[in-house]
């Protein structure tokens, strides 16, 4: 407990994860030690009661600076201006209530898993992903705050650890992904797995839309453990991945590699699923959590989640590197 916060852990339902209870407004002054109680809790904190952020959203970032040192302005990326807070454009809007939004996801199918239970692990679960893992370096850390969210029991976001999916790995996929890397897809450049197996050819892309090398096995910079680190279909090359040295494709060895360790990764013990309540706060770190979205009726009820990213802090595996996805100037080599 901290003069400024209470705190208890684990998430309800959950293996991790923490609830944090601020002592006074963030208007007033941030809190101390928020970094240090994440990294406690696994990579997840929920902050509920944050009313205040709808009215002053520059106050979401004034928080996302306590976990770093750089946010990310959503105006110098390739996303569209439609999706990006009016005043504030460290926020990036996940809505339904724009032109061109994307749409939610689908409902899984069959509806509940075979126990009868809410359904969470892959592939009957899809959508699981880290933020930007795209990019190198990838980013830190992500805050969502539910401006206006749907009913309770639809528009979840569901989260697993994949630190504690690590430790629990059989020894035979430990040996296989040791030193192994992932190559991860910018979605839209027509490298998804549904691509691959339609047979469509991707389209032509910049050398900074690039897929990236990742490794699939992350040491985490501050508390040192060892995490899976990877996506499934939406987000990693499924023409020349999922896996560098790997057999490609969608058929090939890498994809059972990958359908083995997502299914491993979303197991239902290393899983949290949240249920939105206005004004909650999210913070997740996206180097060793990856997290999905499930379905709401967006033709009756309307959603806005506003999100924010920091980085600053991916290990020392990216020391120096320069931002994979920034342009370089015509002519120079990429």
């Amino acid at each position: 407990m901290s003069a400024h916060f209470e705190i208890a852990s684990p998430l309800p339902g959950a293996t991790f994860g923490a609830i944090l209870r601020l002592g006074r407004s963030i208007a007033d002054s941030l809190p101390y030690g928020l970094p240090q109680a994440l990294a406690e809790a696994g990579g997840l904190l929920l902050i509920p009661g944050l009313h205040e952020i709808a009215g002053k959203p520059e106050l979401l970032v004034r928080l996302s600076r306590l976990f770093g040192p750089e946010i990310e302005d959503y105006r110098t990326l390739l996303t569209g201006r439609n999706m990006v807070h009016s005043t504030v454009p460290e926020i990036f809007m996940v809505t339904n209530m724009v032109s061109g939004a994307r749409p939610p996801p689908r409902r899984p199918e069959p509806p509940l898993a075979p126990d009868g239970r809410f359904p969470v692990q892959y592939p009957q679960r899809k959508g699981w992903h880290t933020d930007q893992s795209y990019r190198r370096p990838p980013p830190d850390i992500s805050l969502f705050f539910a401006a206006n969210p749907v009913a309770r029991e639809r528009g979840q976001t569901i989260f697993a650890n994949g630190t504690l999916a690590y430790e629990a790995l059989p020894d035979e996929l430990k040996a296989r992904v040791e030193g192994l890397e992932g190559l991860h897809a910018q979605p839209g450049t027509g490298r998804s797995r549904e691509a691959a197996v339609a047979g469509t050819t991707p389209r032509a892309f910049a050398a900074h839309e690039r897929s990236q090398r990742q490794p699939v096995v992350r040491t985490h910079p501050v508390t040192g453990k060892r995490a899976l680190y990877l996506c499934e279909s939406g987000q990693m090359d499924w023409f020349d991945g999922p896996f560098v040295g790997l057999q490609p494709g969608p058929q090939g060895d890498g994809a059972k590699l990958l359908d083995a360790l997502m299914t491993h990764y979303t197991r239902p013990e290393f899983v949290y699923v949240h249920e939105w309540t206005e004004g909650d706060v999210l913070v997740w770190d996206n180097r060793c959590l990856v997290h999905t979205a499930t379905w709401y009726d967006a033709d009756k009820e309307q959603r806005m989640m506003w999100r924010t990213t920091v980085r600053g802090n991916p290990g020392a595996n990216y020391a120096g590197e320069a931002k994979s996805w920034i342009a370089k100037e015509q002519g120079a080599t990429v």
